[in-house]
């Protein structure tokens, strides 16, 4: 199979599992969709090292992370909110899993980058912490420290939407 051909079909088998990763690191489904488009833009001339690694999808997954962290720090990204309030929702209401969920987002978004990604990687695609550190280029000591800290911040939630969704349990 050519270089396109395979380019190709692994786009088709893997985009949607690399876009929600991409939604939950930016919050933001236009965001998320470029996310992903430059770092795909940015693999294939190198696809086949891509190919040759252990595990393709998570060295694209490590690329999307990467390029999610280091574009953060442009200024222009700063310049942009794109987490919004939630809707306060009536107590007992049918509502109240969407606003939790929403202030959940809202929470996530509001922690610097590498909490975030620390975060989405082990409670949305449950890496372990040698896992995330690889991608993260770090130490599996920073990664716990990472989940802490940002843990932590959510924490402050006075609504209690963490506890709902069983986030911030033991570390692995």
């Amino acid at each position: 199979m050519s270089d396109e051909a395979a380019f190709a079909a692994f786009v088709r088998a893997h985009s949607r599992s690399l876009f929600g990763t991409a939604y939950l690191l930016t919050g933001s489904g236009a965001e998320a969709e470029e996310l992903l488009q430059d770092t795909l833009a940015a693999l294939y001339p190198k696809w086949e090292r891509v190919m040759l690694a252990e595990s393709p999808v998570a060295y694209a997954r490590r690329a999307l992370t990467n390029r999610f962290v280091s574009g953060t720090r442009r200024p222009a990204y700063r310049d942009v909110a794109y987490w919004q309030l939630p809707d306060a929702a009536a107590p007992g209401d049918v509502a109240d899993a969407i606003a939790d969920r929403r202030w959940l987002w809202q929470l996530l978004g509001g922690l610097p980058e590498r909490q975030r990604a620390a975060l989405v990687l082990r409670y949305f695609h449950q890496f372990t912490d040698d896992e995330i550190a690889t991608h993260l280029e770090c130490r599996a000591g920073t990664v716990r420290s990472l989940i802490s800290r940002g843990l932590a911040a959510m924490r402050t939630d006075p609504t209690g939407a963490l506890s709902t969704h069983g986030i911030g349990g033991g570390h692995r």
